[in-house]
């Protein structure tokens, strides 16, 4: 069973996922701190290219299992058309200021 977005806990989280399955890119860019940072599987990517290849342009989307951490550590269905759909884990910095300084994700 999903998490509804507008359920879930923490509310720079919410509004990152909201972004990802909106395909808004803007959106999401405004979310992150300055020099945000992220990794994929453990490895610091490029954040930027990164968004772009698995998030914006193959048209990435979540959907929420579970949360924990105060909902800064989701478990989600994640699809896009280069990968299809995967079983993954997404956790969150998130700043005093409310702005994402970093998040990582992987196959859970």
């Amino acid at each position: 069973m999903t998490i509804q977005t507008t359920r879930l806990s923490d509310p720079a989280v919410r509004a990152f996922v909201t972004a990802v399955n909106n395909h808004d890119r803007e959106s999401f860019m405004e979310l992150l701190a300055p020099g945000a940072t992220m990794a994929d599987d453990g490895s610091d990517r490029d954040l930027a290219d990164w968004v772009d290849r698995e998030i914006f342009l193959s048209h990435g989307h979540m959907q929420v299992d579970s949360e924990s951490n105060d909902g800064r550590s989701l478990v989600a269905h994640y699809n896009n058309d280069t990968w299809g759909e995967m079983r993954t884990r997404w956790s969150f910095t998130v700043d005093d200021d409310g702005r994402i300084s970093r998040f990582e994700t992987g196959q859970a």
